[in-house]
């Protein structure tokens, strides 16, 4: 790579600046890829224009050599994504995660914050219809959303709004890449997005069949295992003969 800065121990910048994306946990801004390069190297004074010069670099590289991921700029920051053209490979693996990891009713939630941010707790819950607090907890644990300040509305309710996370999760920069409702409408549309649809609402059947089915045998199992009660042991240990001579006493005083 042209004009690759070579560190005292043999290492060069572009190969620095690739560890540091490659082991961030989230995406590494390129701001803070040059703070720490200018704080560890006396030598060298770089600007974010040349980490992003670099990471053109680098992505060109993986190109020429057909692989199968590349560097990308999403919620501010830079991190390894797969190649569009592999998307296919792994579209159904993804979904399954993400349905494994949101609920109906937070993925739900998680559209009315993305699209109506800030919004308030009631908010939610009138365009809903049910109460959203427990929806919320787990999308603010999952750091989907977050707090960002309270309303001026009587009693002064929190509002929310979604996180750097959540733009990473989905794979954007910004809210406004969100697809419009005229959009979504035209993707459900859709005949590819129809049969996926259909896939996974019969996978989703399936699984809802597997759990009410584990219960019946839970509930089968406790009945089984139920202790008796009083008047259950007491007719158990009774022989047949009493029980018989109980039943013809009862019919001829009836």
């Amino acid at each position: 790579m042209k004009n690759d800065y070579e560190f005292i121990d043999g290492t060069r910048l572009s190969s620095v600046i690739e560890a540091l994306i490659f082991a961030s946990d989230e995406p590494i801004p390129g701001s803070k890829i040059r703070e720490i390069i200018v704080e560890n190297e006396e030598q060298i004074e770089i600007t974010e224009d040349t980490v992003q010069d670099f990471v053109d670099k680098l992505n060109e590289r993986y190109d020429e050599n057909g692989l199968s991921f590349r560097i990308q700029l999403l919620g501010g920051g830079y991190t390894f994504v797969t190649e569009t053209k592999y998307h296919y490979w792994l579209s159904v693996f993804q979904h399954e995660n993400a349905y494994r990891k949101l609920s109906q009713s937070a993925i739900e939630s998680l559209a009315i914050v993305a699209y109506r941010q800030p919004i308030t707790k009631p908010e939610v819950d009138q365009i809903r219809g049910v109460d959203s607090g427990y929806i919320l907890r787990q999308l603010m644990e999952k750091a989907l959303i977050e707090v960002s300040g309270r309303a001026d509305s009587p009693g002064k309710p929190l509002l929310y709004r979604t996180t750097k996370h959540f733009l990473t999760h989905f794979g954007i920069n910004s809210v406004d890449e969100l697809p419009k409702p005229r959009e979504i409408d035209e993707i459900l549309k859709d005949d590819d997005m129809a049969e996926h649809r259909q896939l996974l609402m019969e996978r989703q059947l399936m699984m809802d069949e597997m759990e009410a089915e584990g219960q019946d045998e839970n509930e089968t199992g406790e009945q089984e295992d139920a202790p008796m009660s009083n008047n259950e042991e007491q007719a158990k240990s009774k022989n047949p003969a009493e029980q018989n001579g109980e039943d013809q006493t009862t019919d001829e005083e009836e």
